[in-house]
């Protein structure tokens, strides 16, 4: 008797399993693919791009600046007085600190608009996501990470939220 009602438990089981797994819909996201392939995303790279080359050249020349003037502190600091060498010197170290902290403020900022770029675009994808997978029936849509072992690639949601996402934008 036992025996028969631990095989039907586990045939109940197996079957309520089953029919729960039939209703599933799963289907995941490459959010780093999603980002970079959107239109939004290619613009917002060229954005940085522009703002990383406009820094990078006033950096170029601020780095110019200050190898001339060690250059010339070298080569003329024994010709120089005590006070006009100490003068060269506390201006030259006064550069350098202008410089350091003018590339640790562009990297900043650089840093924070690459953030806000991306907050806004995962905001907008968000969006489209759940819109998607309410119309499609889909009961979990996940971000694909490294912790999954296994997805199969019927699953991979990312080029058709892309159009998506790419065609409301134009809205």
């Amino acid at each position: 008797m036992k025996k028969l009602l631990v095989a039907g438990i586990a045939a109940l089981c197996m079957v309520s399993t089953s029919v729960f797994a039939a209703d599933v819909k799963l289907g995941y996201i490459d959010m780093q693919r999603a980002l970079n392939g959107s239109e939004a995303g290619k613009e917002a790279k060229e954005q940085l791009a522009a703002r990383v080359k406009k820094y990078q050249d006033e950096i170029n020349i601020k780095q110019e600046d200050l190898k001339k003037l060690k250059d010339e502190l070298e080569k003329q600091g024994m010709l120089l007085s005590e006070s006009a060498r100490a003068s060269k010197e506390k201006d030259y170290q006064n550069k350098l600190k202008d410089f350091q902290r003018f590339t640790k403020d562009a990297q900043d900022e650089l840093q924070g608009k690459d953030e806000e770029f991306t907050r806004k675009i995962l905001e907008g994808m968000e969006k489209v996501i759940q819109e998607y997978g309410r119309k499609n029936g889909f009961t979990f849509i996940f971000v694909k990470n490294e912790s999954m072992l296994f997805v199969d690639d019927k699953s991979d949601l990312t080029e058709e939220v892309l159009k998506l996402f790419n065609a409301n934008r134009k809205k």
